[in-house]
């Protein structure tokens, strides 16, 4: 075939290669399109375990895989586009192992490197986060940040595993490598073959056979080194032209490879239709990548009268299928949009915790609890478009790494405060150790008393000593109680004993008959009360045989002709008895301190009273209102000369204690 007859061919393949961008062409020096150059491939070395990939071996792999067949191409790539990404970042540690020896395991070494990575970034921010949270407690415990070491059982088994994929995968890429220059190798060998066609000495027939049997191998000789991609391939088409040419001279077997070429051209349209009715269309967009491959590398031309017809076919299904997928790529972009803004603020909010400063444990628990409710939601909320990715994630990481930063300083400060109250504590427990065999129990016990209101005061001590120092000052303070309490112990028993006689004491009052002389009667009363008196004091819970005691009093009473103020003095003595039997100076103190602020409230009334007066001056005495006054004048006074007797009757009895 003439070089005039080619350019229809060479617009089908500068088409679909911007259309679908697929792997490079494979076009003459006429009509090739710029490819992009990589560099040489490197070894990779042990040291690094193989970090730095070769570019061309990556993009070489492209070819070779392609080209075998469309249906291998769809099981590895179903696999990887198909199933929904997973958010690794919420999952555990240990089913972050399941999840890459799942991987190393079951797919292609080859297609597994950005889910790998993937986990092994998800990884290593779980285990950093341990890692600090063990350094600062080394620290905190006086540790020495050059002997600071860590690990765990399952970063050993995450290890394990991640190398053994770099191994794999290394292995792979050095005998790909291998394979590239075989093949480069197959490909000359076939070109010189080619060449020689031209000055074979055998049938036309033979020749042709011969020629397809080249293209046959030629299509099955596998990937070869970007770098020689171009050369190569115009090298070969180059020669391919020419052997058309030469069969030029006999038309009857150019015009049967244009149509052997229209049939597969033809089924590759259908296949196209077929895909624009596919569900998924990531699968139908990669098998389209390799109908174009096939159309362009691997089917021959057609006749001049087809070629515009049939691309225009081939052209109109691949849109088809280009169309849906921008659709959905762009309702992909909108999701993605959402998912960003959300991350965004969540980075606000837990920057907005990381400035409140929070100002003790409790509030840094809070604010812990929330940045940790924050990093879940963070995870949990999608993915982001690719081109926004790297710039929300280091977002995150900066924000949660200054809110550590602040979390740390803050109980590094607690720690030294801790040390601080380790040692206040220490003198408390030296104080309870020195007066817990202390036997003046006035002295001694508001001391006790009132350190252990300090304790309390004082806040947390190191993890590691809280304990000991805690059973160190229970049991001082505990020791001294006891001794007071065994003491207290010996006191209730003459108590009881005081309770058994005054019931005793109250069952007699029932025998006794008042002859109804007041001077006698009142004489016996009295005797009564000194005799109870003299009995000594109860157990507190039991109080209440004093009203008892009162109310027998009152049944006297009622039978003498006696006076109520004397009556009311004979009780006030009654009651200032049993305070002095309580042993406590203090209810003495309050009683003493109520019947002054009774005292003055009665005088102030009387004031009060007598300056109303005043304004009935020129009021008859005998008015009803002015007499009112006068009768409430009087009682008050009386009121006043009681209170003013238990006054100085409280104050005697005090004084002489």
């Amino acid at each position: 075939m003439s070089e005039k007859e080619m350019p229809k061919e060479t617009n089908e393949k500068e088409i679909t290669n911007e259309e679908i961008k697929p792997v490079e062409s494979n076009e003459t020096s006429e009509n090739k399109v710029e490819i992009e150059e990589t560099e040489k491939i490197i070894e990779p070395s042990v040291e690094n375990q193989i970090e730095t990939e070769s570019k061309e071996v990556e993009e070489t792999i492209k070819t070779s895989e392609e080209s075998k067949a469309v249906a291998e191409t769809e099981t590895v790539s179903s696999a990887v586009i198909e199933t929904k990404p997973k958010e690794y970042n919420t999952l555990s540690e240990k089913e972050l192992i399941s999840e890459i020896s799942a991987l190393v395991s079951d797919k292609p070494i080859q297609s597994i490197k950005s889910g790998v990575e993937e986990i092994r970034e998800a990884f290593n921010l779980k285990f950093n986060e341990e890692l600090e949270a063990n350094k600062e407690q080394f620290l905190a415990d006086g540790g020495n940040i050059i002997d600071f070491h860590y690990t765990t059982p399952t970063k050993k088994e995450f290890n394990s595993v991640y190398f053994n994929y770099k191994e794999k995968r290394n292995h792979y890429y050095e005998n790909l490598k291998k394979d590239l220059q075989a093949n480069l190798q197959k490909r000359k060998d076939l070109i010189e073959e080619l060449k020689g066609l031209l000055n074979a000495e055998e049938s036309i027939n033979s020749t042709y056979k011969h020629f397809k049997e080249i293209q046959e191998k030629w299509f099955e000789a596998g990937a070869i080194p970007k770098d020689k991609y171009n050369l190569i391939w115009n090298t070969y088409h180059h020669h391919v032209e020419n052997f058309y040419d030469f069969l030029h001279l006999n038309r009857e077997f150019r015009d049967l490879d244009f149509k052997h070429n229209l049939e597969h051209k033809l089924r590759l349209i259908e296949r196209a239709k077929e895909l624009g009715q596919e569900e998924s269309i990531n699968k139908a967009f990669r098998e389209l990548q390799m109908l174009h491959k096939m159309w362009k590398e691997e089917i021959g031309p057609v006749a001049k009268e087809y070629r515009d017809e049939i691309w225009n076919k081939f052209s109109e299904a691949t849109k088809v299928i280009h169309d849906k997928r921008f659709l959905q790529t762009q309702e992909l972009e909108k999701e993605f949009e959402v998912n960003y803004d959300l991350k965004k603020q969540i980075i606000e909010e837990i920057n907005t915790i990381c400035q409140k400063k929070s100002a003790n444990h409790k509030e840094w628990q809070n604010s812990i609890n929330d940045v940790q409710k924050l990093r879940d939601a963070f995870f949990n909320s999608g993915k982001v478009p690719k081109s926004k990715n790297k710039e929300v994630w280091n977002l995150f990481k900066e924000t949660t790494r200054n809110f550590n930063k602040e979390k740390n300083s803050f109980y590094k400060n607690q720690k030294k405060e801790q040390f601080t109250n380790l040692e206040k504590k220490l003198e408390l427990i030296k104080i309870a150790e020195d007066n817990k065999d202390n036997d003046d129990f006035d002295v001694a016990t508001p001391l006790m008393k009132e350190i252990q209101n300090n304790w309390k005061k004082i806040g947390h001590v190191p993890k590691k000593d809280s304990d000991k120092v805690w059973k160190q000052f229970k049991g001082a303070c505990n020791h001294y109680f006891d001794r007071i309490h065994s003491k207290k112990n010996e006191a209730n028993k003459e108590e009881l004993n005081h309770l058994a006689l005054k019931e005793e004491f109250l069952t007699s009052l029932d025998s006794i008959t008042l002859e109804g002389n007041r001077e006698n009667d009142l004489a016996v009363i009295k005797d009564k009360i000194n005799a109870w008196k003299k009995i000594g004091r109860v157990p507190y819970n039991k109080k209440d045989i004093e009203q008892k005691f009162n109310k027998k009093l009152d049944g006297f009473f009622k039978q003498l002709d006696i006076d109520k103020k004397e009556i009311e003095l004979i009780r006030f003595e009654n009651k200032l008895n049993n305070l002095v039997s309580e042993d406590d100076i203090r209810k003495l103190q309050n009683e003493e301190f109520f019947l002054v602020k009774k005292v003055g409230e009665v005088q102030n009334e009387i004031r009060q009273l007598e300056n109303n007066l005043g304004f009935f001056q020129h009021v008859d005495k005998n008015n009803p209102m002015v007499r009112d006054v006068y009768k409430n004048i009087d009682k008050q006074k009386d009121q006043l000369d009681i209170w003013k007797k238990k006054l100085s009757k409280t104050r005697k009895l005090r004084k002489s204690l």
